[in-house]
């Protein structure tokens, strides 16, 4: 890879004093980032390289460019299997007949259970190569929208068929594998025991080993469950010793939604933070996916152990979710030391990505404070990449553009109308653009995205390998029919 000199730009380092330089530069040797400052300080430190290494320096004008630092999505799911079922291609054209979907207005977490537990059979019924097609697509959509680290939470798709399709990619991956164990079936009183826990246990244990193989520090894995409804003592414990054992973040979905609490005391005793820290997972490694509904006690054991929130304000609304405005749990636990970091979630069709979170966070926060310095833009920006890396445990290598980590950055263009006059382009940035303004896409120093186009990526064929391999399953397992099927991808080729 060699050298190269990016300068001219506006950079964004997301450094934890969120340092800004107006006409900045970076400095890139090899898969590392090198220097970082203005752009004659920079400058002179490549001036300074051996003259071999110098004379295959190469220069790119980002004068008319805002530089950033790669996003990190910690908290994603793999979802474009149900492309056509799950709020996908078989809706009307209308939107008028939707009706409040099973995460709206307040959670059925009787569906959500069932639906979640079910994930199992859907993955062992996918083919390895269909896992891959349809895993390269969707990875693919992240890495186009600035995501150069993607941390999965449990997903609809084969975990090593994930895996490889990042190695494809050349985008870095924190994998995982879906946990659940248990059910909570409606006009009961108790969850029923779906699969045995150490199987599960074991699948992770299995994953983690070939990670481990690895060579390229490019991937990387943590346990998860899928949510707190899906759990019991027996995984709960057995997901605490693999967390002590191998030292590894853990990350599950808990306080997400209003009805959440109620049917995990019906069903299991005890609310599910509650029994998060009765097994000792409730510590400095735990990611806990959305977090809004804790109660008082519930907030205070989150702080004193420095846990993690990752949130995903631009998915609440589509969904039916109050995670953040509902009870301003999030907010608060931030202003309170938390850290707290923005995801996207999941969705079966491309939906808002880290720049769109980005603004929702700006945004909501700061409406819902009635204070326009709640979050700032370079809060938000942060929120996408420093403090995400750190709840990913990957923040040794990525998150920030400082001297020592991967150089994993992005290049925005600012120089249409959307820009003109402000010398805060990051703010303009999250007023008027999104995912598709992402330019350039840098993963250890390598550009995999250059003009918004793939760089030895052939776009048409990911899609086509994608639309071949979704049509296949969703006939084959999901058993829609054949011409509803023929119907939507006719579509698309028209």
């Amino acid at each position: 890879m060699g050298a190269l000199l990016i300068t001219g730009g506006t950079v964004y380092t997301a450094d934890v004093d969120e340092s800004v330089h107006a006409r900045g530069a970076v400095l890139v040797l090899d898969d590392r980032i090198a220097a970082v400052g203005p752009a004659d300080e920079v400058g002179r430190a490549a001036d300074a390289l051996d003259p071999a290494v110098r004379a295959g320096l190469r220069t790119v004008d980002a004068s008319r460019m805002m530089v950033l630092p790669g996003f990190v999505n910690a908290h994603w799911h793999e979802m474009f299997a149900m492309g056509f079922t799950m709020r996908g291609a078989l809706r009307p054209v209308s939107d008028r007949a939707d009706q409040v979907a099973f995460m709206g207005g307040g959670g059925d977490m009787h569906q959500i259970s069932a639906t979640f537990d079910r994930f199992d059979q859907l993955i062992e019924a996918m083919t390895p190569d269909e896992a891959r097609a349809i895993a390269e697509y969707s990875m693919w959509t992240q890495l186009r929208g600035g995501v150069t680290t993607l941390g999965d939470m449990g997903s609809l798709n084969r975990p090593r068929s994930m895996v490889a399709a990042a190695l494809s990619l050349g985008m870095r991956f924190s994998a995982s594998t879906w946990a659940s164990d248990a059910v909570c079936p409606p006009d009961g009183s108790r969850f029923v025991r779906t699969r045995d826990a150490d199987t599960v246990l074991a699948g992770f244990e299995s994953l983690l080993g070939e990670v481990a193989a690895d060579t390229t520090g490019r991937i990387r894995c943590r346990p998860n469950v899928s949510y707190v409804t899906n759990m019991t003592d027996e995984l709960a414990r057995g997901m605490a010793g693999l967390v002590a054992r191998h030292d590894l973040p853990f990350a599950t979905h808990v306080g997400a939604l209003r009805n959440e609490a109620e049917v995990m005391r019906t069903y299991y005793g005890e609310t599910g933070l509650r029994r998060l820290a009765e097994h000792g997972l409730v510590e400095s490694r735990l990611m806990a996916g959305h977090a809004a509904f804790l109660d008082e006690r519930e907030q205070k054991l989150m702080l004193a152990a420095q846990a993690h929130i990752s949130h995903s304000p631009g998915k609440y609304g589509p969904s039916g979710e109050s995670a953040l405005t509902e009870t301003g749990v999030v907010p608060a636990l931030r202003r309170a030391g938390l850290d707290v970091s923005l995801s996207t979630d999941a969705a079966a069709l491309p939906g808002a990505g880290i720049a769109e979170t980005m603004r929702a966070a700006w945004q909501m926060y700061n409406e819902m404070s009635a204070d326009q310095t709640e979050v700032l833009p370079t809060d938000a920006l942060a929120m996408g990449t420093r403090i995400a890396a750190r709840g990913l445990r990957w923040d040794d290598a990525v998150g920030s553009l400082e001297p020592g980590k991967q150089a994993d950055l992005l290049l925005v263009r600012t120089d249409d109308w959307r820009y003109l006059l402000n010398p805060r382009p990051l703010e303009s940035f999250l007023w008027l653009a999104g995912s598709a303004d992402v330019h350039t896409v840098i993963v250890g120093g390598r550009a995999l995205v250059e003009d918004g186009r793939g760089v030895g990526i052939d776009e048409t064929a990911l899609r086509g390998r994608y639309l071949e391999a979704l049509a296949g399953f969703t006939r084959r397992v999901l058993r829609v029919p054949a011409e509803a099927v023929d119907r939507v991808l006719g579509q698309v080729a028209r």
